[in-house]
């Protein structure tokens, strides 16, 4: 079930780092090419957007969750990047680009080439990657109850 939940957690996340993510660094980053004199409400929330995804990476790389919800986006990202490396014109047709789309997920996919071609995808991929490595991530918590049981079966045999 630790499992399953992770796979859920992991497809998640996927979708949160690409869309979320490419929507807050084109968003931020429209704002800054022209150098306003004052940041408005839609860089903020950009930046916050950036900080929650933060956030969300630190907690599936260093938290109790199942593996599998760091190796899904890893895959992804990894997986994106060895396209783009071997051909670009491929990597850069998953982008939506169809102007019958949503302008916000047009936007989302204009920051998303920027963060593939930066290589932000790449380093994001191997840090993800890295919790699937630890095998300890991969074993079931044991329990104090279960422990505290065990022991106490012992006690209960007489001679």
């Amino acid at each position: 079930m630790r499992h399953f939940f992770g796979l859920l957690v992991g497809l998640v996340m996927t979708a949160v780092l690409l869309f979320g993510g490419g929507w807050a660094v084109q968003e931020a980053g429209t704002g800054l090419i022209s150098l306003p004199a004052e940041s408005d409400s839609k860089t903020w929330i950009a930046l916050g957007t950036m900080a929650v995804i933060g956030l969300l990476i630190g907690l599936v790389v260093a938290g109790r969750v199942s593996p599998l919800a760091a190796f899904i986006p890893s895959m992804v990202l990894l997986a994106w990047t060895v396209v783009y490396a071997l051909d670009v014109r491929r990597a850069m047709g998953l982008i939506p680009d169809d102007p019958a789309f949503h302008e916000e997920l047009l936007q989302a996919g204009r920051g998303m080439g920027l963060l593939l071609t930066a290589g932000v995808y790449a380093l994001l991929g191997v840090l993800l990657f890295l919790p699937v490595l630890m095998p300890s991530r991969w074993a079931a918590r044991v329990r104090e109850d279960e422990e505290e049981y065990e022991e106490s079966g012992d006690q209960g045999y007489y001679r």
